[in-house]
Order: C-alpha cells, then structure tokens, then sequence
C-alpha cells in the first residue's frame, strides 16, 4: 500500500503525468509533443499564396508549403530556388488565390489582368509585344493584417479541395485502369484471331503444296509416258511407209 501511494504521489507532482490525467479525465486528446515543442493534431496547416510562370500562363496558389506549390504546378525542379517562383505580395493575388485554396489559377503570361481558374489565352500581340516592364507591385499585405478566421477558413477549403482533386484523381486512375484493361482485352483477342487466321493460312498453304507436287509429279508421269507412246507409235508409220 505505501509502494502505492509513493507511485500515486510522484505521479502527481510530475507536471507531464498530471497534464496526461486532466486530458484523459476531462475526455480531451492530449497535445502530441516532438522535440519539446507542443503542437496539436488535426489542425489546418496555415496557407500562403505563391506565383510562377508556365507557357502561355502566369500562376499562383494558395498552398501549406513550396512544396505543396511545386506539386500542383507540375514542376520537375524547384523554380523557387532557380528564382522563377515566389511568394505573391499583392494583395489582389492573395486575394484571388484564398478565395480558391489549392486550385490553380490562372492570367495570360506577361498580363495584370486577375488570376482565375480558366483563363483565356495571350493575344498573338500582346506576345510579340515588348517585354514588360518590372509589375508595379500592388498594396503589400502586412504579415499582421490578414484575418486570421478567414485564413483559416482558406486553410479549411484547401484540406478540402486537395481530398476533392484525390479523389478525382483517383476516380480518373480507375477509369483509366478500366480503358487499359478493355484495350488489352481487346488487343489479347485481335492477336489470338491472328494467330489463329495465321495458323489457318498455313495449313491450306501446305495443303496446296503438297497437291502441287503430286500434280507436278503426275504431270512428269504423264510426259514421260507420251514420249514413250510417241516413239512407238513414230516407229510404227515409219515401219508402214516402207
């Protein structure tokens, strides 16, 4: 009993274990700890808007991380660190980016026009066009201004729409699975009645061989047989004439 007690007292005053026994009493999930900081799960990640260029096509996106960014544009190398991504500063851009966490959006390349998700094509004129001058940079967001509901409502949309864009991703994959699956099915036939057709052909070629040399060889026959007729026959009236 006292062995118990000792337990029970050093459990108390150990501030870890007795925060562990308020949460578990009060049916709360403990915050996690890594590395002595804490941080609790299943929170929205904190987006930022990001640009870069593409083609035909100036983009930007409201994501987490660079990386999420890089993913999304289909990038095969870190343009943020070859200097041809950033993180946007305009607040129309930000703006039009939060309002579609996680979506793409686009303007025509070397345009101030607003970011949407289908945006038309440059104008053979505005590509053949001088290069444009540096953007004038539009009214900076202060770090400290932004609404902190309504990032994280953006946050929330862009957890939202990045299950959507798997899901559809995933729907796209099986379907796709799906068309290959028929495709070979009906490759897997075709060649089977080739083959087949092939084996076919080759039976009655060699059918007709072999009905070409019997006929060759009763052809022979028949010659050889005229020539020696002929010759007696030739005799023959030769013998009557004298």
């Amino acid at each position: 009993m006292a062995l118990s007690l000792r337990r029970r007292t050093r459990s108390a005053t150990n501030p870890d274990v007795a925060r562990r026994f308020q949460f578990r009493n009060q049916n709360v999930p403990a915050p996690e700890q890594t590395r002595g900081a804490i941080h609790w799960t299943g929170m929205p990640r904190k987006l930022k808007v990001y640009q870069t260029s593409q083609g035909f096509f100036d983009l930007a996106i409201a994501a987490p991380s660079m990386k999420a960014a890089l993913e999304a544009w289909g990038a095969a190398s870190n343009l943020f660190h070859q200097g041809f991504a950033r993180e946007a500063e305009d607040e129309t851009v930000i703006a039009a980016a939060m309002a579609k966490p996680g979506v793409v959006l686009q303007r025509p390349v070397g345009s101030s026009s607003a970011f949407r998700e289908h945006a038309e094509l440059p104008s053979a004129a505005s590509l053949d066009a001088q290069p444009r001058k540096k953007e004038r940079p539009g009214r900076k967001a202060s770090p400290r201004t932004h609404d902190e509901k309504a990032e994280r409502k953006a946050a929330v949309r862009y957890e939202n729409e990045e299950r959507a864009q798997k899901a559809r991703r995933a729907k796209e994959e099986a379907e796709a699975a799906r068309a290959r699956e028929k495709r070979n099915q009906a490759i897997e036939k075709a060649q089977a009645a080739l083959l087949e057709s092939e084996a076919d052909h080759e039976e009655r070629a060699d059918a007709i061989a072999k009905d070409l040399e019997a006929a060759q060889s009763r052809a022979e026959a028949e010659d050889e047989r005229w020539r020696e007729l002929r010759k007696r026959l030739e005799g023959n009236l030769r013998k009557a004439k004298d």
